[in-house]
């Protein structure tokens, strides 16, 4: 057996162990003694092969878990927190505010309780909708038809209060069309989505302004290499528009392929980025 099918081996049985055992909590040293590697190499070679930390799966792994007993089974957020092994409601408070961006109860209901300010303003690219939580940018999408982008939006948190108005983190958002993009870490985002959904958009964040990728760069970024597809899937479902820039993933063979908010749009970004690249003396090759 290859040393790559020991590693394989090892972080597939580690996976087994957290995913079967997640309600014990079970620290790294555990886990990485199952698979019989010091913590050190053991938290390294899971990065490698799952993308994320140990840590981080058995999080994702036990908020799944919370989330289906809130929703499905009607779980108080005490019960909730019980049965998924955490020490208390405030770890799994915790636990929904780093990933989910909302509370255990927010999310249980639905976003009820949870306030979102909206706006409607111009960008070079046409009308857009910008809204935000107090947390940062929930929703960003180009809106040719108001009343439709905004029933869109309301789906996404069904429970939620909805206020037409400006504020400051939308003003800072949009400022993004005439800034210099280095600035977007500046911008707060609050996004709800999967594990792998949240990774993707992670690495959408890094490609530079008037530079593209492919679906394929995208999931080696990742670690999923055989993942081309379920990234496509994740990038067509990005829930704010040009601050997250699916615009740049283009397809192996140099096509467009699909945006959500039309290709003629998609062909106009990428052209409208390049040109600023260009004359700012950026390289556009692939990041």
């Amino acid at each position: 057996m290859t040393q790559q099918h020991i590693n394989y081996s090892r972080i597939a049985e580690a996976i087994a162990y957290i995913k079967s055992n997640f309600k014990k909590q079970p620290n790294l040293n555990e886990v990485a003694r199952m698979v019989h590697l010091s913590p050190f190499h053991f938290q390294r070679l899971f990065a490698d092969w799952a993308g994320t930390t140990p840590k981080k799966f058995l999080q994702y792994t036990s908020i799944e878990y919370a989330k289906k007993l809130l929703t499905e089974n009607g779980a108080t957020v005490f019960d909730a927190a019980f049965e998924t092994g955490l020490s208390g409601t405030g770890r799994l408070h915790d636990l929904f505010i780093h990933i989910e961006g909302m509370t255990p109860a927010e999310y249980k209901h639905g976003g009820k309780n949870l306030e979102i300010h909206y706006s409607f303003a111009e960008s070079p690219f046409g009308n857009i909708l910008v809204a935000s939580t107090f947390r940062g940018i929930c929703h960003m999408a180009f809106a040719d038809d108001e009343p439709a982008a905004l029933a869109l939006l309301k789906t996404q948190f069904p429970h939620a209060a909805f206020r037409q108005i400006t504020d400051l983190i939308q003003q800072n958002a949009l400022h993004i069309f005439n800034s210099d993009w280095s600035e977007l870490r500046q911008i707060k985002l609050h996004l709800k989505g999967t594990a792998f959904q949240l990774k993707v958009w992670e690495t959408l964040l890094k490609i530079p302004s008037g530079q593209l990728t492919t679906y394929g760069t995208i999931a080696a970024k990742i670690n999923q290499p055989n993942a081309s597809r379920a990234v496509g899937t994740a990038v067509g479902s990005n829930p704010v528009a040009f601050l997250i820039p699916c615009h740049r993933v283009i397809q192996s063979t140099g096509a467009l392929g699909g945006y959500m908010w039309g290709e003629t749009r998609k062909t106009a970004i990428i052209g409208w980025e390049g040109a600023k690249a260009q004359l700012q003396g950026t390289d556009t090759a692939e990041f």
